[in-house]
């Protein structure tokens, strides 16, 4: 936030005013009003009225300096609580988010789950075609075995009724 000459004044003097060197000031100025008194310089009365006077003055600009840094700190704070809120609606929305991204890692494990399992299945399928390719095999090597046999079986059947005709 962007301070004003007349806001940084009015802050440093409160700081200022509200520190050990100026209470020693005031201390001293008080005291010394005093030995002026007792030194003869000034006549009591007439250092009661510039004492008066000049601490009435301080205390009005006093006042109106600190009510100043109390609107300035306001004002701060005002700034401060929108951020916070600013950030409040920010972490609602990360969590809103981070709420979806979950749903969304969840969704996706389930997916994850499903296509494994058809996966498996897939596999459970493959085997079984295997295993029935692997009987059809066996079956057609067996059926080719046989037929190999009829037909050698033949051929010396075939043989045989030739030499038998020749025979004749």
């Amino acid at each position: 936030m962007q301070q004003d000459p007349v806001q940084k004044t009015a802050l440093s003097f409160t700081r200022w005013v509200g520190s050990v060197p100026s209470l020693i000031l005031h201390t001293v100025f008080f005291a010394g009003a005093f030995v002026a008194v007792w030194a003869k310089v000034i006549d009591f009365n007439q250092m009661l009225l510039i004492l008066t006077t000049i601490v009435s003055l301080e205390a009005i600009y006093l006042a109106i300096f600190i009510q100043m840094t109390i609107n300035y700190t306001t004002q701060s704070l005002q700034e401060v609580s929108a951020d916070v809120e600013e950030i409040q609606e920010d972490i609602e929305e990360i969590t809103e988010d981070v709420g979806e991204i979950q749903e969304d890692v969840e969704d996706i494990s389930e997916d994850v789950e499903e296509l494994q399992e058809n996966v498996e299945e897939m596999s459970e399928d493959v085997e079984e075609m295997s295993e029935e390719d692997a009987k059809k095999l066996r079956n057609h090597e067996m059926r080719s075995a046989t037929l190999a046999a009829i037909q050698s079986d033949l051929r010396k059947l075939m043989a045989d009724i030739d030499e038998l005709k020749r025979e004749e």
